[in-house]
């Protein structure tokens, strides 16, 4: 990357191959799969770290829902002393090292304001607080998780007491005796009940949506490798209705608890609308014998009290909000037409065909997939660049080589 100019404060770079933005898992993904076609890049990350929300914003229980072979990343695979489902410290480590093995080119604390295509040079300018990049190769990597969604309830300011986003939180050790009320019910919101559960909290769960609860292992296999290998032969639908079988079985019916399931299968679902069905590990048990409490929505907040939408009062110590993350795109990337947008910051194009854009915008990690799918965006995006850097690399030597006999010649 050479230094080219500086334009009052904001000095301008140009990067010699890709600029990525986001050193998440995604981010890592395409640096070291450009890296093995030859191509170097530049990561440009906004925190001081690598994988940020792994290493801090995530709780400390926390361990990767789906096994370690499906959330590796392309070209290095996880040691095998690690367990099956990694933990996150486990988890970071994995990808430290994967930086380290592939020497990526990380800038931190580097937060992009903007990003817009010049059409004049047909190059994208991309902005930081103190440097313009100038680069022929945008891929967008902050991800499905950038900013926290933070919904709006009645009588936020009479409550008077603690509210926090599941990103904040650690540990149930704070809560030990506190009655808890956790907004939400996907696996952030499970996995926080049962850890207020084990350090002695109360917790009350409130459930404002239809929710898929499946066991986390079905028949000694895991649920989702099953789903995997059934959908190699049979139809999505069909792979469903085993699943809710094969769930029930094991789990029973689980909507006189509280937990309606929506009337699309847990893969349709996720498929379609990207809501990820719950993996079981515990949580249930606690909602069967009513340590975690199953409540419907908040109507509105009172000084230490939620009013639930049924009318009842319940006294409440803190609000743990397990209302999940969005995308920030919209924020910073400057486009048109050129990369086709969602309102939710989201490729228009369905999976698998959302990663590429136009005039060399790339995306990855928003495939709804999880860390799979980043993988697959990675190695797709990587060969399309690889393409055209080795095409011009060769037309550049043979300028060069011909630049050489004529001044020979001479």
């Amino acid at each position: 990357m050479a230094h080219l100019a500086d334009h009052g404060k904001r000095r301008c770079r140009w990067v010699n191959g890709p600029l990525v933005v986001g050193a998440g898992p995604s981010g890592l993904a395409v640096g070291a799969c450009l890296k093995e076609h030859g191509v170097p890049s530049v990561i440009l990350e906004r925190s001081n770290c690598i994988a940020s929300l792994w290493q801090s914003r995530v709780y400390d229980r926390l361990k990767l829902h789906l096994p370690k072979q499906f959330c590796q990343l392309p070209k290095l695979p996880f040691p095998e002393d690690f367990p099956e489902y990694p933990s996150k410290n486990q988890f970071v480590d994995y990808l430290e090292s994967y930086a380290a093995h592939f020497q990526l080119n990380k800038r931190f604390d580097e937060t992009v304001v903007s990003a817009k295509h010049d059409n004049t040079c047909g190059m994208w300018r991309v902005r930081t607080n103190e440097v313009e990049y100038i680069c022929q190769w945008l891929v967008v990597a902050t991800g499905e998780n950038a900013e926290c969604v933070v919904p709006e309830m009645e009588g936020s300011e009479e409550f008077g007491r603690q509210v926090m986003h599941t990103s904040d939180y650690r540990s149930g050790e704070a809560y030990r005796g506190r009655q808890v009320l956790v907004v939400g019910c996907g696996n952030s919101a499970m996995e926080v009940c049962l850890d207020l559960c084990h350090h002695n909290a109360f917790p009350t769960m409130v459930v404002r949506d239809a929710v898929h609860v499946l066991p986390r292992e079905t028949f000694g296999r895991s649920t989702f490798e099953l789903a995997v290998s059934l959908m190699k032969w049979l139809p999505v639908k069909l792979v469903d209705k085993v699943l809710l079988i094969s769930s029930w079985m094991i789990l029973g019916n689980i909507e006189k608890y509280g937990l309606r399931r929506p009337s699309l299968g847990p893969l349709e679902l996720k498929n379609t609308q990207g809501k990820t069905p719950v993996l079981d590990i515990g949580a249930l048990q606690k909602i069967k014998t009513g340590e975690i409490k199953v409540v419907p929505g908040i109507k509105r907040l009172l000084h230490g009290r939620a009013e639930l939408v049924d009318g009842r009062i319940l006294d409440v110590d803190s609000i743990i909000l397990a209302t999940g993350y969005h995308s920030n795109v919209h924020s910073w990337l400057q486009v048109d037409t050129l990369f086709f947008l969602t309102k939710d910051g989201f490729p228009r194009q369905a999976f698998p065909d959302g990663w590429k854009g136009g005039s060399g915008l790339y995306a990855v990690g928003f495939t709804r997939r999880g860390l799979s799918g980043a993988s697959m965006d990675a190695v797709k995006i990587a060969e399309d660049i690889g393409r055209v850097w080795k095409e011009e690399t060769r037309q550049a030597k043979r300028i060069t080589a011909c630049h050489r006999r004529c001044t020979s010649q001479n």
